[in-house]
């Protein structure tokens, strides 16, 4: 394969520069039938390219020709054995990645903030969770990452448990230190996995926490299309190669039997810009978030952060503190978007956080430090509380794994009187994200207190989000 094009790129092009008479899928015929809606989204050639399952463009599930040559390009890349690519989006990875080294009645331990992923994961493969305490910044009313010494502890704790998984670096940029806790949990005869959906880039930038690999994890997921530039729902996982036979039999099983060439083309094409220029791109946009941070730290009533205390941080994050306006993060988020037409990644109760890519400029930069600024002229003057999070510092096992919660009789009750109960759902409130309660948990008088104190914006997970009754195992 020519070295200066990627692989499923090659392959693509090849097959639609034959001209074939297609009497295959798709049903468009490499664009013959698409609707000029679809003409508008796509290229005439990207329709062109727009099938799959031939043998000249390779099988996902079993790689032998070019999806095999991008896979193992991309391992190299990110200091792996091997890497899969994923089209189901980084939960299909996650999921993989725990299905396949886990069997049910394994113990793992988890950080509560981790992704619905995890729990659906652990659902897969019948592992029992032992819930982590996440460090909590009370200034800026954000989660961080377990600690090291929490390890430490649970290890101690805990030490029959099989895996410690990761979620490094959190959606803010806050990463654990990975390196130390490998160290820990190998020593203890046990397997790191590594959420890593928002460290795809850890790779390219010295002054950017170390990557997973790079840190002795064993496997990590990765959203490539997060901050690199593959399409929205491609991902790749990285591994070992012991543990390769059973994840990629976990992978072929929850991944779609029909992946769309375009993904797996932008995910061949995310490791070619990256080999080719990463280091240059990725260090581009960790100079633009230096600029960004400065010029927050001009405007009265705002604050962020470049340094978290016992933790690294990915700086193309920028967190935008908003309380000394008298603004919710929402708030902050409503005025952006409405008035000023700039969209954040996020916003919790009390901040906002922008994302900083190879993408942006210094006159995108300039925009939204401008906007920043007249935020504070826009704001409105109905403030809102700022919820304080209270998050117990237990490290506690799951009186059911989430399996055996899924398929038992449940029933609905009054939730001042679910006290000692085991919950049957996850309840979890946006913001700040991190499950109060999780499928298997017994529900502590502590908790029920402080759903009932609180006032929350958004509840996920519970069927009854007025939370006066929850569902628990019969």
């Amino acid at each position: 394969m020519a070295k200066n094009i990627p692989p499923i790129v090659a392959a693509m092009k090849k097959y639609s520069a034959d001209e074939v008479l297609p009497f295959h899928t798709p049903g468009h015929k490499q664009g013959r039938g698409a609707h000029e809606f679809l003409r508008e989204l796509l290229t005439a050639e990207g329709l062109r390219q727009e099938v799959s399952l031939m043998e000249e463009l390779d099988d996902l599930h079993a790689p032998h020709s070019c999806i095999k040559e991008a896979q193992e390009l991309a391992a190299k890349l990110w200091h792996a054995d091997e890497a899969i690519f994923f089209v189901n989006g980084t939960t299909s990875a996650v999921q993989a990645m725990i299905f396949g080294t886990l069997k049910a009645g394994d113990l793992i331990m988890i950080p509560r903030n981790a992704h619905r992923s995890v729990i659906s994961g652990l659902i897969l493969s019948g592992a029992v969770p032992i819930f982590l305490p996440v460090e909590f910044d009370a200034e800026f009313n954000l989660p961080l990452n377990v600690s090291v010494e929490t390890i430490k502890i649970a290890i101690k704790k805990f030490p029959q448990a099989k895996a410690v998984l990761l979620v490094s670096p959190n959606y803010y940029g806050v990463a654990a230190d990975v390196e130390k806790i490998s160290e820990l949990v190998h020593a203890a005869g046990m397997i790191l996995l590594v959420d890593e959906a928002h460290g795809a880039h850890l790779q390219f930038c010295a002054e950017l926490p170390k990557s997973a690999m790079d840190s002795g994890a064993d496997l990590a997921a990765q959203s490539t299309h997060k901050i690199l530039g593959s399409l929205t729902q491609t991902s790749m996982l990285m591994l070992r190669k012991k543990f390769s036979e059973r994840v990629k039999v976990a992978a072929s099983l929850l991944q779609t039997t029909s992946p769309n060439q375009l993904l797996l083309a932008s995910l061949d094409i995310a490791r070619f810009q990256m080999e080719l220029g990463g280091r240059e791109l990725i260090q581009s946009a960790v100079e633009l978030s230096k600029r960004l941070r400065a010029g927050i730290k001009k405007i009265h009533g705002l604050k962020t952060f470049d340094a978290v205390k016992n933790f690294s941080l990915d700086l193309t994050k920028v967190t935008v503190n908003v309380q000394d306006l008298g603004l919710t993060g929402q708030q902050a988020e409503e005025i952006l978007r409405r008035d000023l037409k700039v969209q954040c990644e996020l916003s919790d109760a009390a901040n906002l956080l922008l994302l900083i890519t190879f993408a942006d400029s210094e006159e995108t930069i300039s925009k939204l430090t401008g906007a920043l600024l007249e935020m504070k002229r826009l704001k409105d003057e109905k403030i809102k509380s700022v919820w304080r999070a209270d998050f117990s510092r237990e490290i506690s096992l799951a009186t059911l794994s989430p399996r055996e919660t899924l398929y038992s009789q449940t029933e609905t009750v009054e939730i001042e009187k679910s006290v000692g109960r085991i919950c049957a759902e996850e309840i979890t409130f946006y913001p700040p994200g991190i499950p109060l309660l999780i499928q298997g948990e017994k529900i502590s008088a502590q908790i029920i207190e402080l759903i009932q104190r609180e006032k929350f914006s958004r509840v996920i997970g519970a069927a009854d989000k007025t939370l006066s009754t929850v569902k628990v195992v019969t």
